[in-house]
């Protein structure tokens, strides 16, 4: 007689307001191929407060603008950042401590709390058991989507000369400013990088891009051939970023953004990064020169202080990797291909004791 067969564990995803975090925990449950649902939450003012202070609490939570969270709890419980950190503790405790907890980016909570965490040279994590260093976002491109965007804006763009070289724009951001000076910087160095190659240039913004920092960028192109798309909500129609990484023969993206990096970088083509100075340094920074290594590894450990986001550490694994190189500077001999997705489904069917699936999502 044969052993009855276990159902695959039952995943929740705490969505919280903004795109980047979610789009990564996604990626993730999709990659496990076991059940999971999403529980999107917004919260109120006392989201500001600290996790190692509100500790498993759902105060923070507005209750009539999200999901409800109610048994059957979750087997595994995936998060990220900060203000889902006091949710994900509440539901393990209201499961009887049975839900694992993975949590994605930083916890800005002590590690400890957490069953796993998978994180990203940039967020400067101290080396830990239950801590996972990944090289690079966990964003990972829909193939569907990419084949149906090649056949949408193939036509669109045929007329322009190849090479086509895809400029993709992030944004200003806590860690750098995109003002309209640097935009026209990057207007310039993306142009020359274009008729250097004899091609077309093809250039999108994102929500994040300012519009003074759009305008500068658009007047200061100079490229002979260009296509651009200055981004505008609820207009997914109209927007080529997907025709672009399925299309483009190069890629330039701007240093603020992981995910416009890894995604470019997944598609195996040649991903230039534009940089510029980060912004002024912050108490944590300053914090850093001051005591020793660690200490300052304790504090983040605790919770006590987030770390300014170290994208000089994430770019120089990206490079080391092959995968990306500075604008202006020669394309990396060789590639690595990235794992981190598969890493991290590894070390969650080994938390859950469990197989990754193919079951569909919900």
């Amino acid at each position: 007689m044969s052993a009855p067969t276990r159902k695959p564990p039952l995943v929740w995803v705490l969505f919280g307001k903004g795109t980047g975090g979610n789009n990564q925990m996604r990626a993730l449950a999709d990659a496990l191929g076991w059940p999971y649902q999403v529980k999107q939450l917004r919260h109120n003012k006392l989201n500001t407060l600290p996790t190692i202070l509100l500790r498993a609490s759902t105060i923070t939570v507005d209750k009539k603008k999200s999901d409800a969270l109610s048994p059957p709890w979750p087997d595994v419980v995936i998060a990220a950042s900060r203000r889902a950190s006091p949710v994900a503790l509440w539901i393990r405790k209201q499961s009887g401590g049975r839900t694992r907890l993975v949590h994605l980016l930083h916890t800005q909570a002590p590690l400890h709390w957490f069953d796993l965490v998978l994180t990203i040279p940039q967020y400067r994590l101290p080396v830990r058991d239950n801590v996972v260093h990944l090289a690079g976002a966990l964003n990972r491109i829909d193939m569907a989507r990419i084949r149906d965007a090649a056949a949408k804006w193939q036509p669109r763009l045929q007329h322009l000369p190849r090479p086509w070289t895809a400029l993709l724009v992030g944004g200003s951001s806590s860690s750098y400013l995109l003002d309209s000076g640097r935009a026209a910087e990057l207007g310039r160095a993306a142009s020359a990088a274009a008729r250097q190659r004899g091609g077309s240039l093809l250039v999108t913004t994102s929500p994040r891009t300012p519009a003074d920092a759009t305008r500068a960028l658009v007047d200061a192109i100079d490229a002979p051939s260009t296509f651009v798309y200055e981004w505008k909500p609820n207009d997914a129609d109209n927007n080529p970023y997907h025709g672009f990484l399925a299309l483009a023969d190069h890629f330039i993206v701007t240093v603020d953004s992981a995910s416009l990096l890894v995604e470019a970088a997944q598609t195996g083509r040649d991903v230039a990064v534009f940089e510029w100075p980060r912004r002024g340094g912050s108490g944590a920074r300053g914090l850093e020169r001051w005591v020793r290594r660690a200490i300052y590894d304790g504090l983040i450990y605790w919770g006590v202080v987030k770390p300014p986001r170290d994208f000089d550490a994430y770019h120089a694994e990206m490079k080391r990797r092959g995968l990306a190189h500075r604008l202006g500077e020669s394309p990396p001999l060789q590639r690595q291909p990235l794992d981190d997705i598969e890493r991290a489904v590894d070390a969650i069917s080994r938390l859950l004791d469990f197989p990754p699936g193919n079951v569909h999502t919900s």
